[in-house]
C-alpha cells in the first residue's frame, strides 16, 4: 500500500521507506505494535476518506495478479467445501479490504482507523485487532453470524456455533498464538521461528509451501 500510494503520487516520496524503517524497528523489538500502526494511520492514510474507495479499487487491480495462485486456490477449496472464510488481521481495514476482495473473501476483521470530519485522525477505534483481541473479535463475529442464522430460521435461541463445526486458522506469526490455540485446526504457514517452535512442540500442521 505504501509503495502503491507513493507511486501514485498520493503520498510523498520516501513515505514507503520511512514506514519500512518503522517495521524493521518493530521486528527488532524497538517499536511497539501500537506505535507501528499509529505511524501507518498517520502517514499511510494521510488522505481524505472520500478518496479511499477509488484508491482501494485501483490497489486491488494492482495486487490481484501478484497473489500466489496456490493461496487463491486454497481459499477457493475452503469456499467450495462450504466454509465461511474470514481474514483476521492487525492491518487496518482500509488497506486489508482490497486483499480480501482480491481473494473473494467477504468477511474481514482488522484494526479500525478513526475518521473525523472526513480525515483519518491517526488513532484507532478500540484496541488493535492483535494478539488476544483477535480471539475476541472472532468470537463476536461468530455470535453475530449465529444471530443472523437464528433470525433467518426463526429460532428464538441461536446456537453459539451457528453451524461452524470446525474452526481453521492459518498464520505465519507467533503473535497469532492466542487465535491458533483457540482454533480447532491451527496451521502454521512458513512460520517465524517462535511459531515454528511452538507448532512443532504442539504437533500442529506446518506448511512450507502451498501447492
Amino acid at each position: 500500500w505504501a509503495r502503491f500510494m507513493v507511486a501514485e503520487g498520493v503520498l510523498a516520496g520516501g513515505t514507503d521507506e520511512a514506514y519500512l524503517d518503522v517495521c524493521r524497528g518493530y521486528v527488532a523489538g524497538r517499536t511497539s505494535i501500537e506505535a507501528l500502526h499509529r505511524f501507518a494511520a498517520q502517514h499511510l492514510l494521510a488522505i481524505a476518506a472520500e478518496d479511499i474507495p477509488a484508491l482501494q479499487a485501483h490497489f486491488e487491480t494492482a495486487i490481484r495478479t501478484e497473489l500466489p495462485a496456490a493461496s487463491r486456490a486454497l481459499v477457493a477449496r475452503h469456499q467450495q467445501a462450504g466454509a465461511q472464510c474470514c481474514i483476521v488481521t492487525t492491518t487496518n481495514e482500509i488497506v486489508a479490504r482490497p486483499f480480501a476482495r482480491a481473494f473473494g473473501i467477504a468477511h474481514l476483521l482488522g484494526s479500525r482507523p478513526v475518521i473525523d470530519q472526513g480525515r483519518f485522525t491517526g488513532e484507532y477505534a478500540g484496541p488493535l485487532c492483535h494478539g488476544a483481541t483477535k480471539v475476541e473479535r472472532v468470537e463476536a463475529w461468530l455470535r453475530a453470524r449465529a444471530g443472523e442464522a437464528s433470525a433467518e430460521s426463526g429460532s428464538a435461541s441461536p446456537a453459539p456455533a451457528a453451524g461452524f463445526r470446525n474452526r481453521v486458522f492459518y498464520s505465519d506469526s507467533r503473535t497469532d498464538l492466542p487465535l491458533l490455540e483457540w482454533a480447532d485446526e491451527p496451521i502454521a504457514v512458513r512460520p517465524d521461528a517462535g511459531l515454528r517452535a511452538h507448532a512443532e512442540a504442539r504437533g500442529w500442521r506446518i506448511i512450507e509451501r502451498l501447492a
